[in-house]
């Protein structure tokens, strides 16, 4: 499914002129690969930032030939630097997947602050316009429900996903600080609960690991009574709202994701029908600060972005376990060769 933007009134104003350049960080990753190759379709040049710990060269090989688009493999936790001019620069770079984070702990928190700190300095240098893809982890366990911008959250900050979550405040909170002190032109997308192609088998997170399960005819584990509730939101209707946001004026957080709420028990139902499977349902304890309910209050995309999901969750999961059956996933065999100095 690809991303419609011919309907963004203020687009042409930015691509007037030379050709625009665009980092996008994690650019390798599940989001960040289909956010290269939206950029690439849109004639941007695309420099591609990827220290390939949780991101695959599976997702952007298609891409490797384009004269639009560079691959740099590097961490930017560590300095970097790009020559010549740049206009947006994107900031996904970070595990995002419970297994990954919790794997990654200190490269987590690494990322999340200096990697913020030096990408936001890229932005200053360049005079780019910064966009920081945020989660909505920062709300933690919510108190509130559904979860709007203005609500601070419920984070255990030194439970096992603090690291994950702390990190994203933090990226929140210095960029800011960039904005008001040195007026950086920024962005700031709390991500909801997102799925489709490209995510890594091994990814940790409810969706692939359902799929995974059922394919194999395997149990699907649902944690506690299976009573707490995601809402999901496909991959493309995800990007669309971070276009728009890109393309907007507007500086602070922003909630983009699909309010359509289910229990994960019966999103486990769906999928083994969708899947045709003979799995059954293995109950195991809740993971610590595993988060009761999550749903975004969409109000302020709404509004700001016209923005709404379009993808109803069957037919987005009818493409995802597709992907799922017909790729392979080669996360295995890619030996990482980033070193970490923890």
């Amino acid at each position: 499914m690809s991303v419609n933007t011919s309907d963004i009134t203020n687009r042409k104003s930015f691509l007037m002129g030379r050709k625009k350049v665009v980092v996008i960080t994690g650019g390798a990753g599940f989001l960040g690969s289909h956010l290269s190759d939206l950029f690439v379709s849109e004639g941007f040049k695309v420099f591609c930032v990827d220290n390939l710990i949780t991101g695959s060269m599976n997702n952007i090989q298609h891409l490797m030939n384009d004269k639009n688009f560079e691959f740099i493999k590097h961490d930017i936790s560590k300095d970097f630097r790009i020559s010549g001019p740049v206009d947006f620069i994107l900031n996904f770079a970070s595990p995002a997947s419970p297994i990954d984070y919790l794997n990654y702990p200190i490269p987590t928190l690494k990322v999340g602050s200096l990697g913020s700190y030096n990408t936001l300095g890229l932005a200053k240098l360049k005079k780019a316009c910064y966009l920081l893809a945020s989660t909505s982890e920062i709300y933690g366990d919510p108190d509130v429900h559904p979860q709007k911008e203005d609500y601070w959250g419920h984070v255990n900050p030194i439970g096992p996903r603090g690291v994950y979550d702390e990190a994203k405040r933090f990226a929140e909170a210095i960029t800011m600080a960039y904005h008001r002190y040195h007026k950086i032109d920024t962005r700031i997308v709390r991500i909801f609960n997102t799925y489709g192609p490209r995510m890594s088998i091994e990814d940790g997170r409810v969706v692939p690991n359902f799929i995974y399960q059922a394919l194999r005819n395997k149990p699907l584990t649902v944690y506690g009574k299976g009573k707490q509730t995601r809402s999901f939101c496909f991959y493309s209707d995800l990007i669309d709202g971070i276009y728009r946001l890109l393309m907007s004026d507007y500086t602070g957080p922003v909630n983009i994701g699909n309010p359509t709420e289910f229990s994960i028990l019966d999103f486990a139902r769906l999928v083994i029908a969708l899947t045709e499977a003979k799995s059954k349902i293995e109950y195991k304890p809740l993971p610590i600060d595993d988060p009761r309910q999550r749903k975004p209050d969409i109000t302020l995309a709404r509004k700001i972005l016209k923005w709404k999901p379009k993808v109803e969750l069957e037919t987005g999961l009818k493409e995802t376990i597709a992907w799922f059956q017909n790729s392979k996933d080669r996360r295995k065999k890619e030996k990482k060769e980033v070193v970490y100095h923890e």
